[in-house]
């Protein structure tokens, strides 16, 4: 059995990137997006709100309960998601 190599390795940012872009369709459905600002090597994950989600009172909750939850499941190496 052969490992990969680092290079071939996606990095924590990338992997980040590939979840928020299959959650984006159901944010932009509400007219709002999200976009991926940075990743920690900790694993905190920065992310911007744009459109209909700046000052929504729901974005709290579709940040925890929806981007952060999801991020979480996928990538176990995510601690916590920030909203800047």
């Amino acid at each position: 059995m052969t490992q990969a190599s680092p290079a071939s390795t996606p990095s924590l940012k990338d992997r980040a990137q590939l979840v928020i872009d299959q959650l984006r369709p159901y944010i932009q459905s509400d007219g709002g997006d999200i976009e991926l600002v940075d990743v920690s090597p900790e694993g905190n994950v920065q992310i911007r709100f744009r459109g209909a989600c700046v000052g929504c009172p729901s974005s709290e909750m579709t940040l925890k309960m929806g981007i952060e939850r999801n991020l979480k499941e996928k990538i176990p190496e995510i601690r916590e998601v920030i909203p800047v």
